[in-house]
């Protein structure tokens, strides 16, 4: 898969897409300062969400976590949130500006047609929307990649989309997400992400993760992710529905240097013999050697007496005491001073 020239696979560092969602709430300038700071920790991508109200929600629609004081109903909240298409236009250029690749999950067709008439480079279907066939069709349509997270689908349900999509051919990636905020350590299912890796080879796997920490990422950067998304919020008091399940900039910041340290340690592998070769010097600071507690004078024998086992290492070994014991100085060996074949006869 490629992204705006972006290749993603196993074999390059993790694709880290800073997820916003709704975190601006509603504010333009909030939505920059997010564009700034995910470029800034090193993130790949920026995403959001495009909600218009009208064309995917009526007042039943229930609300996830009852959050807002000042929207009556869930359709309210994505009334009060929504953005214009000329400023996803304005985010768009401003992320093009940054140099960070802009993306943003489509929650209706309105939204799709917005996002492909300012040049969404790919796009990127939300766990509740993969049972959306209408829109489902509609991306696939556009020929662009796609990304899936599989938050709510069967495993049988995933892979007839995969089929579906690869038979339409498609560029295809998929995500393990638990559809729960904050997710804890007991329902990320790493296992479940292992699962994606074995079942679907061939195509780049990842992690959308909840859980509010960086370590789901960095474990799945080893395992061979190849796209970690996690969401990002300006601070962990911050108003909205993903506030408890995002990272602050500083984390974000670390994800991006652990996720790319763990990837590094997955993709080279270490010869132990080779590495000791290379650590000689190492070896014999921290190793040690017989030495004379005495001054030895030149003909004299040398019993155990008169030596300790002491650091550093490049003399002879405990083990190798018998080759020094009951044996005669050549030289004269000072205190302290390592014992050396030379020393003896």
């Amino acid at each position: 898969m490629i992204i705006a020239g972006r290749p993603i696979n196993p074999q390059q560092r993790p694709f880290i897409i800073a997820e916003v969602a709704q975190t601006h709430d509603g504010s333009l300038g909030n939505a920059f300062a997010f564009i700034d700071v995910a470029k800034e920790c090193g993130a790949d991508a920026i995403k959001f969400q495009t909600h218009i109200a009208c064309e995917e929600s009526t007042p039943a629609e229930p609300w996830r976590v009852h959050f807002s004081r000042q929207d009556a109903t869930r359709s309210d909240y994505w009334r009060r949130i929504e953005f214009s298409k000329d400023q996803w236009r304005e985010l768009k250029y401003y992320a093009d500006e940054r140099g960070i690749i802009f993306l943003s999950s489509p929650f209706s067709i309105m939204a799709c047609e917005w996002l492909e008439e300012i040049g969404m480079p790919a796009w990127k279907l939300a766990s509740g929307e993969v049972h959306n066939s209408q829109l489902v069709d509609w991306v696939a349509s556009s020929g662009k990649p796609v990304i899936i997270s599989t938050g709510l689908s069967t495993p049988a349900e995933t892979r007839t989309l995969v089929d579906k999509l690869l038979g339409q051919g498609i560029d295809l990636a998929l995500l393990h997400c638990t559809t729960r905020y904050p997710t804890p350590a007991e329902d990320v299912g790493i296992n479940l992400f292992e699962e994606l890796l074995r079942d679907f080879t061939g195509i780049p796997i990842g992690l959308s993760d909840h859980s509010g920490t960086t370590s789901p990422a960095i474990v799945a950067s080893y395992l061979g992710a190849s796209i970690i998304e996690i969401h990002l919020t300006m601070h962990p008091r911050m108003f909205g529905p993903d506030v408890s399940s995002s990272l602050t900039p500083s984390q974000l910041a670390e994800l991006v240097r652990s996720s790319e340290f763990a990837w590094q340690m997955r993709n080279h592998r270490v010869d132990k013999d080779r590495q000791l070769d290379v650590l000689t010097k190492e070896r014999n600071i921290f190793g040690r050697s017989l030495v004379a507690v005495r001054e030895i004078l030149k003909g004299e024998l040398i019993h155990e007496s008169d030596m300790a086992y002491k650091k550093p290492g490049g003399g002879f070994l405990y083990e190798e005491r018998h080759l020094v014991i009951g044996r005669r100085a050549t030289i004269t060996i000072k205190k302290n001073e390592l014992l050396r074949g030379g020393h003896v006869e």
